[in-house]
């Protein structure tokens, strides 16, 4: 059998990470832009986001895209449009679009802190921490934006900056399920599982935690071997379509578990 070296576990384990920040970036910008689409001028949705499927959700963006189309000028209509893109997973596009609606709406705290987020989203993350910084402020801290700006520093490798975001967003917003999931997530990247899921725990606790916070504490439990139990936190409160949709997701990420425990033993054997 071949030797797989330290440095190479280092990427495999790097790539499970990098789903991970991803899911905690969701968390953070994909769960809250679902409850935060503005309304105005831009056409009205047949149902809530939160309860549509792939499909619905690209349906909505390309109607209030044309609106978007129609009156680039229009806040709200750009807003929606760049959340539904990321939703949807064009995150270039909604990069696209935020650029020109910061042109136009450039002092704009809930602009800049959107267009932060895309850019976190488009992989440009330090452009991304300096847009969602000039978009807060000392006198008006934003729990959404501290929690954002620890996301990126999450994944840029940060995460004693990260978790110091993290606590000061829950300062401002005590218990808020999607700040604990990050932070959850901000341990788990570090493979410190245990407190990881003592933090998932606490999010999936509160009463209007979404699935992706539980899917966060499906693959923290998994990730310990428990299996079972990481599958029934993933199939809770969904559809069989979603709830196999996130089992076959779960199943991905914990088929390089090996590589994880492979990358531990290694560092035990270096030190």
């Amino acid at each position: 059998m071949q030797h797989t070296s330290s440095s190479s576990l280092r990427r495999r384990a790097a790539g499970a990470a990098a789903v991970m920040v991803a899911l905690a970036l969701a968390s953070c910008a994909g769960q809250q832009g679902r409850k935060e689409l503005t309304t105005g001028s831009i056409p009205k949705l047949s149902r809530p986001v939160q309860s549509m499927n792939a499909t619905e959700l690209a349906a909505a963006a390309e109607r209030i895209g044309q609106a978007y189309e129609r009156n680039p000028k229009d806040r709200e209509a750009g807003l929606n449009y760049a959340n539904l893109l990321r939703m949807t997973g064009r995150n270039e596009q909604a990069l696209a679009v935020m650029q020109q609606v910061a042109i136009y709406h450039p002092a704009d705290r809930e602009v800049l802190g959107a267009y932060g987020k895309a850019q976190a989203a488009a992989g440009q993350l330090e452009q991304a921490l300096t847009t969602i910084g000039r978009a807060q402020t000392p006198d008006r801290p934003d729990w959404k934006l501290k929690s954002a700006e620890g996301a990126i520093l999450d994944q840029l490798g940060r995460s004693t900056e990260a978790r110091l975001r993290y606590r000061e967003a829950l300062d401002l917003k005590p218990n808020e399920p999607s700040v604990l999931s990050n932070l959850g997530m901000s341990y788990l990247l570090t493979k410190d599982l245990r407190t990881a899921e003592t933090y998932l725990k606490s999010a999936a606790s509160q009463p209007d935690a979404g699935s992706s916070v539980r899917q966060n504490l499906a693959l923290a439990v998994g990730l310990q071997g428990r299996f079972q139990e990481a599958e029934t936190i993933a199939r809770q409160e969904l559809t069989s379509e979603q709830a196999e949709a996130n089992v076959a997701f779960l199943r991905s990420m914990l088929s390089q578990q090996g590589a994880w425990k492979q990358l531990a033993q290694a560092d035990a054997k270096a030190d």
